[in-house]
C-alpha cells in the first residue's frame, strides 16, 4: 500500500438486495474467500495492535450453517486471537448460578475476537422450546439481556449478533444428509432430532427474541443461509464492514541465509509412518 494506511470503517446495514438463486461456483467462492481471508488477517492485526474487544454471537435454526460459517471465518487466522466458544450443557453447579454468569468469563479481553457458537440466547431458543426453562425464566431473560448487552457495549466490547435463517425444506435436506454421511453424523445430536417437529415453536421463540432484544446498541443481523457458500461470504463481508480497522503497514519478511551440512547425518532408526498414499 506504499506506506499508506487504508481505513475500513464500520457502516450501517443497508436494505437487503434481491436474492440471487444462481448457485455460486467453487472457483468464484474460493477466489472471494481468499480475498476476505486477507482482510480478516488485517483485522486481526489491528485488533491486537489497538487492544479492541470483539464479541460475535451466532444463533439460528439447526442445520442453518453456523459451524461452517464460523470455520470459514477462523480457518486462516490465529486461534489465540479468534477464540471460538461452544459451551456444553450447564453442570448442576452452573444451574444454580445467575444465568448469564457462565458466559461472562469467556467475554473478550483486549486484543481478542470471541465467537460464540450458540450463546446466552439458548434460554430464548432451545431451552424455551424444549421446556428446559420455565416461562417466567424466559421472560426475565428477555427483559434483562438488553441491559447486559448495553453494559458490554459501554465497556468497549464490539458486539455483533447473527441469526442464520434457513427454509424448512433446506433444513430437512441438511439434517437428512447428516444421517447418510459418515463424516457428518456427529453433527446430528439427539436434541436436533427432538427439535425437528418444532419448527413453528422455534419461529415464535425467534420472533419474540427479536422483538425484545433487537436493540439499537446490539441489533440482530439476519443472514439467509439457503446457499452455504454465499452465507459465509456475506457474513464475513458484513463482519469486516462493522468492525473499524486499518491495515498496519509492515516490511516484507525476508528469510535469512542458513548454513546446512555442518552436522553429519544421523543413523538413528526413525519409525516412519507407512506411506500408503
Amino acid at each position: 500500500m506504499s506506506g499508506n494506511k487504508k481505513k475500513h470503517s464500520a457502516k450501517k446495514s443497508e436494505p437487503a438486495a434481491p436474492v440471487s438463486t444462481e448457485p455460486m461456483s467453487a472457483k468464484a467462492y474460493d477466489k472471494e474467500l481468499k480475498r476476505l481471508h486477507v482482510e480478516l488477517v488485517k483485522l486481526q492485526q489491528w485488533v491486537v495492535a489497538k487492544g479492541l474487544k470483539v464479541c460475535i454471537v451466532f444463533e439460528g435454526r439447526d442445520g442453518a450453517g453456523k459451524g461452517g460459517t464460523i470455520k470459514a471465518i477462523t480457518e486462516r487466522v490465529s486461534p489465540r486471537v479468534f477464540r471460538v466458544v461452544a459451551l456444553p450443557a450447564p453442570t448442576e453447579r452452573e444451574k444454580t448460578q445467575m444465568y448469564i454468569q457462565r458466559y461472562i468469563p469467556h467475554f473478550p479481553a483486549a486484543g481478542e475476537i470471541v465467537i460464540f457458537d450458540r450463546s446466552w440466547y439458548n434460554r430464548a431458543g432451545v431451552e424455551r422450546v424444549m421446556g428446559f426453562a420455565k416461562p417466567e425464566q424466559v421472560k426475565k431473560f428477555l427483559d434483562v439481556v438488553p441491559m447486559v448487552e448495553k453494559a458490554m457495549v459501554e465497556s468497549g466490547i464490539i458486539l455483533l449478533k447473527y441469526w442464520l435463517e434457513v427454509s424448512p425444506e433446506e433444513q430437512e435436506r441438511r439434517l437428512s444428509d447428516r444421517i447418510d454421511d459418515g463424516r457428518k453424523v456427529w453433527k446430528l445430536s439427539p436434541m436436533d432430532v427432538k427439535s425437528f417437529d418444532k419448527w413453528d415453536d422455534y419461529t415464535v421463540a425467534r420472533d419474540e427474541m427479536f422483538e425484545k432484544t433487537d436493540s439499537s446498541w446490539a441489533p440482530w443481523f439476519v443472514a439467509r443461509s439457503e446457499d452455504k457458500k454465499k452465507v459465509r461470504l456475506n457474513v464475513i463481508s458484513h463482519l469486516l464492514a462493522h468492525v473499524p480497522y486499518e491495515e498496519i503497514p509492515a516490511e516484507k519478511v525476508k528469510l535469512p541465509k542458513r548454513k546446512i551440512g555442518r552436522v553429519k547425518a544421523t543413523d538413528y532408526p526413525f519409525k516412519y509412518v507407512p506411506e500408503k498414499y
